[in-house]
């Protein structure tokens, strides 16, 4: 009997995106170990969907180690949080120096960064990597971001690479992102934009639906529209299948579904983070915080019996031409604002790399983003030529093409915004992103005044505009207050 090890990787975790994954990664080539903790699981895949491949099965830890090639590769693809953790503390035992234990699920970044120092203290090689692309990216090409022990990427390269999904120049939606939390964090913004963007279409789609009054059919020929230009991209070409596809009595399912919406975490850690640094992702954040309201639905029912607001039925809605016209104008809104959300994403890519010392690539997470991810689309390519053209981009809307973009559909976007609040159609990301653009092109802010109360209830200091900045000041406002200063925070 030969028992010398025949495998290239293990994966630990039978859910739907572990099993498409193994059988990617079989269609390639590899040679892969399956194990699931429920052992019946591993039986019923080699069964089934891994019938007739290489790929073998393990019916414990110990023996899935034994089947590894050195140096051992051992992908989690499991629930984050306690599992994770638990599977290292199995795992350690099992495996020498130089091996190498992958996350791949949708872990917090900070979990990721004090697991890489733990693994490596005990002789071992950690990633942690975002997948991205749901069931069928994984099955046919995911987007890859790993990050954690540089060490390790050489030994994963290979696999990775092979099995992500590919660029339209054909490069691979996969590379080595930084060290210890940086691909898991970068998968975290990924998921943040995807919020906004999500939001943004479901925007749209309510200002056509209630303000334009427009059957699921007609959208769904605007949505197939705007697939074929600059808004091409995965949310608007599911978007369009969405409004098409009938429920079995022939009518939209689309009108059928509860409009509460759920959430796994990630966009919320994208706004904790970005508190924490400091960093304005306002549309991300309104994105959020609408699916928590959508969330109220109970109280949402109670509350529009008795809150009176407008109708919101525009009068375009009668004139087939002001009708096509309002129909463009949320489409350049849609353009406008999507930038704005890119630009708060990288802004804060741009913040956490400073701040937790990694060297990332931005132009580069663009092309990660490109093929196989959720938010994929014709825009990245952009991205990625303005940050080729300057590496230091301090923001996208600085970006030539980006600002033109943002300078052509302007008219429209504050059209929509305010003909949506007369209205009273609400389009929380439409406008915080109109409101970001302002304040973020406005010389001069309301912070004095704010500055002012803050130094006349609390002493907190403030600078002024005729002394060098870093001087910082206290008034006695009242006459009866002392000239002590309170300390300063400064995000």
């Amino acid at each position: 009997m030969n028992t010398e090890p025949t495998a290239d990787i293990a994966v630990i975790g039978l859910a739907v995106m572990g099993q498409n994954l193994i059988l990617n990664m079989n269609d390639h080539g590899f040679t892969v170990v399956a194990y699931n903790r429920t052992v019946q699981k591993v039986d019923d895949f080699l069964a089934n969907a891994a019938k007739g491949t290489r790929i073998q099965g393990a019916h414990s830890l110990e023996e899935m180690v034994a089947k590894l090639k050195r140096p051992r590769r051992v992908m989690l693809m499991v629930k984050a949080g306690r599992p994770v953790d638990e599977f290292i503390e199995h795992l350690i035992p099992l495996l020498e120096p130089g091996d190498i234990i992958i996350d791949g699920g949708n872990s917090n970044f900070e979990d990721t960064i004090r697991r890489t120092k733990y693994v490596e203290s005990k002789g071992l090689l950690y990633i942690g990597t975002g997948v991205s692309g749901g069931e069928e990216g994984a099955r046919h090409g995911p987007s890859i971001m790993p990050g954690g022990s540089p060490a390790a990427w050489p030994h994963v390269k290979p696999i990775f690479q092979a099995i992500a999904a590919k660029a339209p120049d054909g490069s691979p939606c996969c590379d080595w992102v930084g060290s210890d939390g940086a691909g898991h964090y970068v998968k975290m913004v990924h998921n943040g934009i995807e919020y906004g963007d999500m939001q943004l279409i479901c925007e749209a789609y309510q200002l056509m639906k209630d303000g334009l009054g427009m059957s699921a059919d007609e959208m769904h020929e605007v949505f197939k529209q705007w697939n074929e230009g600059e808004l091409n991209s995965y949310l608007i070409e599911i978007t369009r299948d969405i409004l098409a596809f009938k429920d079995e009595d022939g009518q939209p399912l689309v009108d059928k579904i509860l409009d509460t919406a759920g959430q796994k975490g990630t966009g919320k850690w994208t706004v904790i983070s970005s508190a924490h640094l400091g960093v304005p992702v306002t549309l991300i954040a309104e994105a959020v915080y609408a699916r928590c309201v959508s969330a109220m639905k109970e109280e949402r029912l109670k509350a529009a019996k008795r809150l009176r607001g407008p109708k919101p039925l525009l009068p375009q809605a009668k004139d087939p031409a002001k009708k096509a016209k309002f129909i463009d104008e949320i489409r350049q809104a849609l353009y406008a604002a999507k930038i704005v959300s890119y630009a708060q994403g990288f802004m804060l890519l741009r913040a956490a790399a400073e701040n937790y010392g990694w060297k990332l690539n931005f132009g580069g997470i663009a092309l990660l983003w490109r093929g196989g991810c959720i938010i994929r689309s014709v825009f990245l390519g952009k991205i990625k030529e303005a940050f080729d053209k300057n590496r230091r981009l301090a923001n996208l809307m600085l970006d030539p093409f980006f600002k033109k973009a943002i300078r052509d559909s302007q008219r429209a976007w504050r059209n929509v915004v305010a003909t949506a609040a007369k209205r009273g159609i609400p389009v929380p990301a439409f406008g915080t992103a109109l409101a970001f653009y302002d304040s973020y092109r406005s010389e001069r802010l309301p912070a004095n005044l704010l500055q002012a109360q803050r130094d006349y209830f609390g002493a907190h200091t403030y600078e002024r505009v005729d002394r060098p900045r870093g001087e910082f000041f206290h008034t006695n406002w009242t006459g009866k207050g002392g000239s002590t200063a309170s300390t300063t925070y400064t995000v």
